[in-house]
């Protein structure tokens, strides 16, 4: 395999087929900010909520690890509160190198998070660690590798119970899910060993990622037998950060290669997206894509090499002894999500990254689901980014998503 079929690898879950060992560095470079590194004065609210007239809350949650985590809340829609009832709330879940902006880039009437605040609803936004926002942490520092050491394990097992339980204890409600491709896996992982299901009415899964072994990217298959020592510069960071200089001079020598076409990568990498305007794309570019751990990007690869659902392999069955008491990492078993738990599950049949095939896995792990509780939407023109960014998204699939939180009240 060649440079191209690596390119599509480091966009996706970027990482190959490498040894899990540590990453020892930052890819940002270092500076004079203390410890707990605060976001930039603009947040999330400012800039893409509060400017269309609707309140927005900016909040910080502390995971049990010390992670801070910026969510935003959207309380109510643009009309006001429609009286003192309580309103439903919905969390949203973005993917891997991006952040909550993905919810928000489309006009009003186009983007998920307010639509569902116009439809009464109480819209939390999740930013995971390491994102702009949550690049934060009560004593770590975001320039040293310590602040890196963690995958979407961590993920699933720390930020996601940390912004449930935030939310329930302020609303005294279980809350509606909706995740998008990395959105997906962590939920997923989280339901399958039967936790924050006692705080979850119902799960939307869009892109769902819970299997990687069919990803047609054009830039090449991903597989654990691609030539490694193409990117040893990569795996001195702890921090995998698309935008830093030593990741955008690795990418630029790739694509000096003649194979290697690097003029349309959204689309080579996502697939072909159908609905996709250029204004929003070029909002996704100011503020995407985001950083994470080079760890997780490594397990991210393991899901693909590996064909299964597992929690972080170190590469050695002693230090998987010490981590997890057993030679193997545990695997997350999704037919134990309880069978009468409301899933609502949407793909498309140009996604590159969540192929159908893929999909076809997931859905056989949940083939004894309850009647009526497991619903599924196949769209076939639809690519990764449209169900986040396509401007038909509305009428394709977010009013089946309100229908579906209407049924599962």
């Amino acid at each position: 395999m060649g440079v191209c079929k690596f390119l599509g690898f480091l966009w996706v879950v970027v990482m190959l087929s490498i040894p899990p060992y540590p990453a020892f560095g930052s890819s940002r470079l270092t500076s004079d900010v203390g410890v707990v590194m605060n976001p930039p004065p603009l947040g999330i609210c400012a800039s893409a909520v509060t400017k269309y007239g609707y309140k927005c809350q900016e909040i910080d949650v502390t995971t049990e690890d010390g992670y801070i985590l910026s969510i935003q809340r959207i309380p109510e829609g643009r009309g006001g509160g429609g009286g003192r009832r309580k309103r439903q709330p919905v969390l949203l879940q973005h993917g891997v190198l991006v952040d909550g902006m993905t919810w928000l880039l489309n006009s009003p009437e186009q983007s998920l998070a307010l639509i569902l605040a116009d439809h009464g609803y109480d819209v939390w936004i999740a930013n995971t660690r390491g994102t702009s926002f949550s690049r934060r942490h009560v004593s770590l520092d975001p320039d040293k590798p310590e602040f890196w050491n963690w995958t979407w394990d961590e993920i699933a097992a720390r930020d996601l119970p940390a912004v449930i339980a935030y939310i329930f204890q302020q609303t005294s409600q279980k809350i509606h899910y909706v995740g998008h491709s990395l959105g997906t896996l962590i939920a997923l992982a989280s339901f399958s060993e039967g936790k924050q299901i006692d705080k979850v009415k119902s799960a939307a899964l869009l892109s769902p990622i819970a299997y990687l072994s069919h990803m047609t990217t054009p830039l090449g298959v991903v597989a654990a037998k691609v030539f490694v020592g193409e990117i040893t510069i990569v795996f001195g960071l702890a921090e995998f950060y698309p935008k830093g200089e030593e990741v955008s001079r690795f990418l630029k020598g790739l694509c000096a290669d003649p194979k290697v076409d690097c003029y349309d990568l959204m689309s080579a990498i996502t697939g072909k997206n159908c609905c996709l305007n250029g204004s929003t794309v070029d909002a996704f570019l100011r503020s995407e894509p985001q950083s994470t751990s080079t760890k997780n990007m490594v397990h991210l690869a393991q899901t693909v090499r590996d064909g299964i659902l597992a929690k972080y392999d170190y590469g050695n069955p002693v230090f998987n002894l010490e981590h997890y008491g057993v030679p193997r990492p545990p695997i997350y078993n999704i037919s134990n999500i309880p069978k009468d738990f409301p899933l609502f599950i949407s793909y498309g049949g140009q996604d590159a990254l969540s192929d159908p095939k893929d999909v076809a896995t997931l859905l056989d792990d949940l083939k004894w689901h309850d009647e009526g509780k497991l619903s599924v939407q196949y769209i076939k023109d639809y690519a990764h980014a449209d169900f986040i960014m396509g401007i038909t998204a509305k009428d394709v699939i977010y009013d089946k998503i309100i229908s579906f939180f209407t049924r599962n009240q």
